[in-house]
């Protein structure tokens, strides 16, 4: 299997708002804790921002991967690992130099990858793999939780996991959006090893029971693709 180990990182933005504390602490045994930040620009949609970031750090049980749904990752976004976010993940369709956005998330201490929304093509941004530690494939429209899964942006999994596999390194392939029981699988087979679940995982009775079927469908999923 190429990359980590699988990954579960649920995202808050499913989870009470009013309570994140007690919600981090739902998911201690997840890998990450996935925070949606949207501006209301960039996406339709306004979530939270830098302060809470970095109070959610001081409580969270996990590392917090903050996925930036905002306009001008370049001026905003080193401000995130800052924050005490390990991950930082900045659309390219809002960064108007990329590799200048991800070296500086990385001098700030923080992994650094790029997001793709499902209307944008991986292959022009190939070269960008050398900068970053993650690149994500949006498998909903980024802005809101709960929408259904697509399954047509497989493929451009398949593309990055290819292009990973050409160019060597160890870079992660994070899918968001409609991940859930149902479609875990297919997201593994395509060649994604990080999983951001938000109503999957917060809408279920049992939260830590959940992040373990999500664990054991996608680790039965991962005989079912080739190794690399």
């Amino acid at each position: 299997m190429a990359g980590p180990h699988l990954q579960i990182s649920p995202s808050i933005l499913s989870a009470d708002f009013a309570n994140l504390e007690r919600e981090l602490a739902r998911i201690a045994d997840a890998d990450w804790a996935h925070v949606d930040v949207m501006d209301n620009h960039f996406v339709p949609n306004l979530t939270l921002g830098q302060p809470v970031v970095e109070a959610l750090a001081r409580v969270s049980p996990v590392p917090l991967d903050a996925h930036l749904m905002i306009e001008d990752p370049d001026r905003w976004a080193p401000g995130y690992a800052e924050a005490g976010a390990r991950s930082v993940t900045f659309h390219v369709e809002a960064a108007a130099d990329p590799v200048a956005t991800a070296r500086s998330i990385r001098a700030a201490g923080a992994r650094a990858a790029f997001a793709l929304k499902p209307g944008t093509r991986f292959e022009p941004y190939e070269e960008l793999l050398d900068e970053v530690d993650m690149v994500l494939v949006m498998t909903v429209e980024p802005g809101f939780g709960g929408q259904a899964f697509m399954a047509d942006q497989m493929p451009k999994v398949r593309a990055v996991r290819e292009a990973v596999r050409r160019r060597g390194g160890e870079i992660w392939i994070q899918v968001d959006g409609g991940v859930s029981q149902d479609t875990i699988g297919q997201c593994v087979e395509a060649g994604a090893d990080v999983f951001v679940a938000g109503s999957a995982v917060y809408g279920a009775e049992d939260v830590p029971a959940r992040i373990g079927r999500l664990r054991e469908l996608a680790a039965q999923a991962c005989g079912g693709r080739p190794a690399g």
